[in-house]
């Protein structure tokens, strides 16, 4: 009798025992504190949410709006990305009367959508954006496909179920009603990474296209990714940087590490090494989560 108390309380230790082991390796990390107002991070196989901070939050969004604008040109029926779009004056002007982020594209070029997604979502060009709303909208003047171009972006919005989200501008230049949430903006991003060219854009560093110009011959248009967390994350994959006044520091980021990615947002950061350091938190966050 006295043997078997003693195997019994033996084999309790161990398990006890077992069970402390095993809490320690699960201990989920610190949350992480974020100097961004808002921020979200999910799993994106899963869904899971890992991270939210005002994660509903409605905020300006800066050049991240570029992402809609680049789902909304690729979700379009038939669309071939060789079609080739003649640059128009109006685009550089609009660069010039709002001091805009450029692609530097010339007036009488005739440039690919491909290549016009390239010059939108790596250097952040609003006159690349400006011409993709201006192919993609329908309307007999300028404006009317640029008002057109921009309902397809709140009506994909709405189909999305985002209530947070409203576009009154292709580039996120705001008119006063341009704004989205940390959450809504990771979904968006979610879902546009499910396009293999939109991957494939938002994951190069640069790239020198060559285009057509007005006198048919050829010049070489070099651009680099906005985006540097490519270059300084291991596994980034995308996705877009963003600023502004009312902005600030924005980025909409992804990272793949074997076979978890991250996806996320940070909105209003008040620098650009602050929205550097706040993401980096985030994804070692996710993928230690």
């Amino acid at each position: 009798m006295r043997r078997a108390v003693t195997v019994l309380v033996t084999t309790s230790a161990v398990l006890v025992g077992g069970f402390s082991a095993s809490q320690a390796q699960a201990a989920a990390p610190p949350v992480p504190s974020i100097t961004a107002a808002g921020g979200f991070v999910m799993n994106n196989t899963t869904g899971t949410t890992l991270f939210g901070k005002a994660a509903d939050t409605r905020r300006a969004t800066g050049s991240t709006t570029k992402i809609m604008t680049a789902k909304v040109v690729l979700a379009q029926r038939g669309l071939n990305l060789d079609a080739k779009v003649t640059i128009q004056k109006a685009y550089s002007d609009y660069i010039v009367s709002k001091n805009a982020s450029s692609a530097r594209l010339i007036v009488g070029d005739k440039v690919t959508v491909r290549q016009l997604l390239y010059g939108l979502m790596l250097p952040s060009g609003c006159d690349a954006a400006y011409a993709l709303a201006d192919k993609f909208g329908t309307g007999s003047t300028r404006a009317a496909r640029v008002k057109s171009f921009i309902g397809k972006m709140n009506d994909e919005a709405r189909r999305m179920g985002l209530r947070n989200t409203h576009f009154d501008s292709f580039d996120g230049i705001s008119n006063g009603a341009n704004y989205s949430t940390p959450r809504d903006l990771t979904r968006i991003a979610s879902s546009a990474m499910q396009n293999s060219t939109f991957r494939g854009v938002v994951r190069t560093k640069s790239t020198t296209q060559k285009v057509t110009t007005k006198t048919g011959g050829y010049r070489n248009m070099a651009w680099t990714n906005t985006n540097k967390l490519l270059s300084t994350y291991s596994g980034a994959i995308g996705v877009k940087t963003g600023s502004g006044q009312l902005a600030k520091y924005c980025l909409v980021f992804a990272a793949t590490r074997g076979n978890k990615t991250v996806i996320g947002a940070v909105l209003a950061s008040p620098s650009e090494t602050n929205r550097a350091s706040d993401v980096k938190k985030l994804l070692d966050y996710g993928f230690a989560k």
